[in-house]
């Protein structure tokens, strides 16, 4: 098992802050290995605010005795004194991120970023909820100056990366995400010989329905895409660096410079030199 945590003045009772608007008591980081299962259960809740964000795998919650499975790139809201059991399970590698809270302005604003009348949020998973709560787990970990402040406006960050990405639609979600990812690998492939119908293969879905959906969101073909990314960055090595017109063919991922060639000039009207000529001028 493996945690990363922190506590506000390293206190870990359980207890409202009515002082201040918005304070974060404890924030971390779970991950299950060794140890088959571990089981959260509070019959009388918690007297502060709870949050939890499932990075990977999936747990076992139960509202109102009824057991919810819920995978990766959900969030999980708990109010005060509402009854916590979840179950994680080693077999299902789940990561989870969780954040107490407390304040007078605490309610309010789940009530401002529409985070009420249920206690499951489909946002789909998103590094940048990693990034919030690893900072936040930092602020206190470390004290600097105004951490308290820090805690307070990362935790508001969550609260409205919540909001909004589970304002949109659960299919809407899943789709943007795998065209996201796809768009990422390209750009970091686009030189290699990549087989769209391997990646769809890889991904789980259809070869017709990734291609349209890719087509839908950014206007053009996953081929398309990888073209324009490799021309994108000949011109840029053409403009930039004195590297040759057979060395730049193979950066970018021909391996013959004279088909490299025939495709620049049809794509830029013009030849690599005559390009390197008229933008070094």
């Amino acid at each position: 098992m493996y945690t990363n945590t922190a506590y506000l003045n390293n206190n870990h009772f359980d207890n409202a802050d009515p002082s201040n608007p918005l304070t974060v008591k404890s924030c971390g980081n779970f991950r299950l290995h060794k140890r088959k299962s571990f089981t959260t259960y509070r019959p009388g809740g918690r007297r502060d605010f709870q949050l939890l964000y499932i990075a990977s795998g999936k747990t076992h919650f139960y509202f109102d005795d009824k057991e919810v499975i819920i995978p990766a790139g959900n969030v999980i809201i708990y109010l005060p004194n509402q009854v916590q059991k979840y179950i994680y399970y080693a077999s299902e590698k789940p990561e989870i991120f969780w954040v107490h809270f407390s304040g007078t302005e605490a309610e309010r604003l789940l009530q401002y970023y529409r985070l009420t009348g249920s206690s499951i949020f489909f946002t789909g998973t998103s590094p940048e909820f990693n990034r919030l709560f690893l900072s936040i787990i930092g602020e206190m970990q470390t004290s600097a100056l105004n951490y308290r402040d820090a805690c307070a406006l990362l935790l508001q960050n969550i609260l409205l990366l919540t909001s909004r990405l589970s304002a949109t639609d659960k299919k809407q979600a899943v789709f943007k995400r795998e065209i996201d990812q796809a768009i990422h690998y390209f750009n970091n492939h686009y030189k290699d010989n990549i087989s769209i119908e391997e990646y769809a293969e890889k991904c789980h879905v259809s070869l017709s329905w990734f291609i349209r959906s890719f087509k839908s969101y950014t206007g053009i073909t996953p081929m398309q895409y990888i073209l324009s990314a490799r021309m994108a960055n000949a011109q840029s090595l053409l403009e930039s660096s004195e590297y040759t017109i057979s060395e730049i063919a193979s950066i970018v991922g021909y391996d013959n410079s004279m088909y490299f060639s025939r495709i620049f000039r049809k794509q830029t009207g013009m030849s690599p030199m005559e390009y390197r000529k008229r933008h070094t001028n």
